[in-house]
């Protein structure tokens, strides 16, 4: 028996010494190497920091281009989808809720031309970004409360669209955040 528990110690002991010190050590200095040095990529404004890339925010009001919705409140302790399939009647009342408030914040745009993100949250809850369609579809809304001409924002949106990954993976996207704040910056 004691010929079994010495190298079985021995094992416990050289595992733990790698998945909990060893292991956590070199994805900390991995990730020293990713943009934000690991903490993430943070966004300044007026010398302030007002967010991070990576988490969306909540923009409701009509003078700025609205984020996705979040089934957490944009909590990132809590990051989660709201696990109600399609055909759930209470995701489905929430969903038209959705609809409905964009309706009667866009005058003029159809139903059927809403993008589903702009009405439907993301599996984490914290997607910071739109498709451009997402975005211009706001323009006429933005640009009678703000008084700016709807060319001029459309074309911020276009700034401000990243393109796929390696020019392959993933879709075009913009940032929510980072339009806004060009949005305030615009004279």
């Amino acid at each position: 028996m004691t010929t079994h528990i010495g190298p079985a110690l021995r094992l416990t002991l050289v595992l733990i010494i790698i998945t909990a010190v060893i292991y956590p050590l070199v994805v900390a200095g991995i990730a020293k190497l990713a943009p934000g040095g690991g903490e993430g990529v943070k966004i300044e404004a007026k010398g302030r920091v007002v967010g991070y890339a990576a988490i969306g925010q909540a923009f409701t009001e009509d003078r700025y281009f609205n984020s996705r919705p979040s089934a957490v409140d944009y909590n990132a302790a809590g990051s989660a989808g709201s696990n109600k399939g399609p055909s759930n009647p209470d995701y489905l009342k929430t969903v038209q809720a959705r609809i409905d408030t964009f309706l009667v914040h866009n005058p003029g745009v159809n139903k059927a031309d809403i993008p589903a993100e702009l009405v439907t949250a993301s599996g984490s809850g914290l997607d910071p970004d739109l498709s451009p369609e997402a975005a211009k579809i706001q323009v006429a809304r933005i640009a009678k409360v703000r008084n700016l001409p709807a060319d001029r924002l459309k074309q911020l949106v276009d700034e401000h669209t990243e393109g796929p990954l390696l020019g392959i993976f993933g879709p075009s996207k913009v940032n929510v955040l980072k339009l806004n704040i060009a949005l305030d910056e615009l004279k």
